[in-house]
């Protein structure tokens, strides 16, 4: 049966419309995004075997063009639909994370660097330069690869900080492993910087990682 067919309070649009987007599943939204199923589906069908195929939106969101498009149902022009609102949704975070106090939009930083980090494909280490206000100055992605100490420069760090003109940083990096727990490489590494930075008197003010739908914060585990 056609989504069309359905009772008007169950069909996905009329009860976004009428209760909001937090009262729809996953799949719901999803066929939203979709608008039509392919023959013998509706596209809350579609969705909810595009969510099984991939085990669910956040595997989803990070599959490459190859892997979303071999599902029957979707192509090109959708993963391009996809991306961009993605990226709309990235932009738009940055823009509340630049717009007030750090420290004040722990959920907003938060909600940032997971669009930003989770789903990566290999380690990526990421800065956010503050202000005297914890105001964002900016955002910039420094280091790729397997994180450790030695590949991770504290000066660099320290020549990026001066840069900006930085009074703290907030530092995250994400594990493709999906396991959020900091690693001894990862506190050792955090120290390393803080020690750097200490020296010009930039201050350190957390260090996120960022694993699947997980995002820890040092500061709040006391690792800081």
């Amino acid at each position: 049966m056609s989504i069309v067919d359905w009772p008007e309070g169950e069909r996905p649009r009329e009860r976004l419309l009428q209760r909001g987007a937090a009262a729809l599943s996953d799949a719901e939204l999803l066929a939203i995004f979709l608008r039509v199923g392919v023959r013998g589906k509706s596209a809350v069908d579609l969705a909810r075997e595009v969510l099984m195929h991939f085990g669910g939106l956040t595997a989803m969101f990070a599959a490459d063009e190859k892997s979303f498009c071999e599902i029957h149902g979707l192509g090109r022009a959708k993963y391009v639909q996809l991306q961009a609102v993605l990226e709309m949704s990235r932009r738009a975070l940055k823009e509340a994370v630049h717009a007030g106090d750090a420290l004040n939009s722990p959920q907003a930083v938060r909600d940032y660097l997971r669009l930003l980090l989770q789903g990566r494909q290999q380690e990526v280490f990421v800065a956010l330069f503050l202000d005297a206000q914890h105001r964002v100055i900016a955002a910039e992605e420094l280091f790729h690869g397997t994180l450790t100490q030695t590949s991770v420069y504290p000066r660099e760090v320290v020549k990026r900080a001066l840069h900006h003109n930085a009074a703290a940083l907030i530092f995250a990096h994400n594990h493709p492993s999906g396991v959020a727990e900091p690693s001894q490489s990862d506190q050792l590494l955090t120290d390393a910087l803080k020690q750097a930075l200490g020296l010009v008197d930039v201050r350190v003010l957390d260090h996120f990682i960022v694993a699947g739908a997980s995002c820890l914060s040092f500061a709040e585990k006391g690792l800081l």
